[in-house]
């Protein structure tokens, strides 16, 4: 045990939900993969089982090296990557391909690389770290639209409207996870108010020309988002299938579940594996799958919370808000879609859903919020150099 925690230090309760929602993933997956093999046409239902265990070792992996990572010098490294990752998302835009009968050219294959990645999600990471970085090292200074303009908004507009046009949902959780992180970052209000109101207005701007002239971007999802949204509002009638196959397995679990692998609408449910994945959960599990998975959330973001307002670095706080509450807000935004609260948004389940990129960049940030859990000092210990030799040898209660 003593060598276990020499190998697995920081928050031992983080650890624990990590590998808890880890296993959790495998009965779902496993069930509802076999939509891939008989509807997409895609490998066999033990091939997509082992490409999950592959996805989660590795995730696993992720975890364990950004926790080894001083957190102070992720900072340096955003700023670094910011460029690469704005690069990479407009050869997405060129070239993104559908992967697993996805209907958005959101995924990026590189030559020489023997696999597509999302963008989007990696980008995302990024600009969070980038942010906190920003807001960290200006936290003594007057910020005014001038003087942050270039360093930090023209890198949010350029990320969040890069990736709006193949993957909007996505863009808007960006985008309102910024906000936040700069509102507690300690931005001014004005500006922020006035950036809410920009991106409206380009938002606006931008749908307004597509659908004028269509020709002009012939891979555009705005009439996806249209037909969505109306749906949404509409009358029962228009529901979408996606919407109608899962209120129909949420309403076959409840009190008394299917069971384990026996879902009924795991064939017809599209994304049952992935974006739906929540759905199949509930028809088999009933209200104790949705029980478990309100749970293992939650107790992640407990922890976010007690790192983030334990850590004595403002670095360390605003790094563990911006990479964590993406991940809870992507969570209870898949849960939402599938129960009919809030329209499609083609947002997998963290860790729970089937596939790699996303899931490898949630372990990602689980590990740094780790790393950040390492450098709290212990309550009971006087917070001087002298008592303490070294300040990662502790966990958090």
């Amino acid at each position: 045990m003593r060598k276990l925690k020499e190998y697995f230090k920081g928050d031992a309760t983080l650890w624990a939900s990590i590998f808890l929602i880890s296993l959790a993933s495998f009965l779902p997956v496993y069930s509802a993969s076999s939509n891939l093999q008989y509807v997409v046409g895609q490998g066999s239902v033990l091939g997509h089982f082992a490409k999950h265990a592959g996805f989660i070792i590795i995730g696993l992996g992720i975890v364990f090296i950004f926790q080894k990572i001083d957190y102070k010098y992720i900072g340096g490294f955003s700023k670094l990557l910011l460029p690469l990752v704005i690069f990479l998302l407009i050869l997405t835009l060129i070239q993104g391909q559908n992967i697993d009968g996805a209907n958005a050219a959101r995924w990026l294959k590189l030559p020489g690389v023997p696999f597509a990645f999302q963008t989007s999600v990696f980008a995302s990471l990024i600009l969070m770290i980038y942010v906190a970085r920003y807001l960290d090292r200006n936290k003594n200074k007057i910020i005014t639209l001038n003087n942050s303009f270039l360093p930090v908004l023209l890198p949010i507009f350029l990320v969040v409207g890069l990736i709006f046009p193949a993957n909007g949902s996505t863009a808007i959780i960006i985008f309102l996870m910024v906000l936040a992180l700069l509102f507690i970052g300690g931005y001014p209000i004005k500006i922020i108010l006035g950036i809410v109101g920009t991106g409206i207005l380009i938002v606006a701007i931008f749908i307004t020309i597509i659908l004028k002239y269509p020709e002009l971007f012939p891979s555009n999802r705005v009439y996806t988002w249209k037909s969505r949204i109306e749906n949404f509002f509409g009358n029962d009638k228009n529901e979408s299938y996606q919407v109608q196959q899962a209120k129909a397995a949420i309403i076959q679990g409840g009190i008394i579940p299917r069971g384990p692998g026996k879902s009924a609408f795991k064939q017809s449910l599209p994304q049952s594996s992935s974006d739906f994945i929540f759905a199949i959960i509930v028809e088999e599990y009933g209200y104790a799958g949705v029980a478990i998975c309100f749970f293992l959330y939650l107790l992640i973001l407990w922890r976010i919370i007690v790192i983030a307002t334990r850590i004595e670095s403002i670095f360390g706080t605003l790094l563990v808000v911006g990479v964590g509450l993406p991940i809870i807000f992507q969570a209870f935004s898949n849960m939402a879609v599938a129960v009919n609260l809030i329209p499609v948004t083609g947002q997998p389940l963290p860790i729970l859903s089937y596939g790699g990129t996303s899931m490898w960049v949630t372990y990602m940030a689980l590990g740094i919020i780790i790393s950040v859990s390492r450098d709290i000092k212990p309550k009971d210990v006087p917070h001087n150099e002298n008592n303490i030799k070294d300040k990662t040898n502790y966990e958090i209660a």
